[in-house]
């Protein structure tokens, strides 16, 4: 008994079943170039993820936490307005709205901006720990 397979019509796997005694075996013969297409795909993939590997333990300031989707809104314009350096993300998680904003790599650089953030935001403006985007030529190897 003998399967062939095909794959994108140019590469074949056979498979053959082949009887020994009381006891059965499957044999593979596989076409050379799968593993070409293979090791291909993964340099592929290793490209275009390296860019969202960019990331590292680090700190944010929130600045709001509310369940009026508005005020965080309004809270992010505000943000941009008086701190363009600043990236800014507004995150649900029912049924609060939370903007975070900054990607500090430690607690005293966080604390230069939350002075300034909290005389601009009354509520509860605090550092948290959070997973930061870092720019490739900041990541310390």
């Amino acid at each position: 008994m003998r399967i062939l397979l095909a794959f994108s019509g140019f590469f074949l796997l056979t498979l053959a079943a082949v009887a020994q005694d009381s006891t059965s075996s499957i044999v593979i013969h596989k076409d050379p170039r799968i593993d070409v297409l293979v090791k291909k795909q993964g340099q592929i993939n290793e490209e275009t993820t390296r860019d969202a590997r960019r990331t590292m333990p680090g700190f944010r300031i929130q600045v709001i936490n509310t369940n009026d989707r508005s005020a965080a809104i309004n809270a992010k314009t505000k943000v941009y307005q008086l701190y363009p350096e600043l990236k800014a993300y507004l995150l649900y998680q029912a049924p609060y709205f939370r903007l975070r904003v900054g990607n500090f790599r430690d607690r005293e650089e966080a604390a230069e901006y939350m002075k300034s953030l909290s005389k601009q935001f009354e509520n509860n403006v605090m550092i948290v720990r959070d997973v930061i985007e870092v720019k490739p030529e900041r990541i310390e190897q």
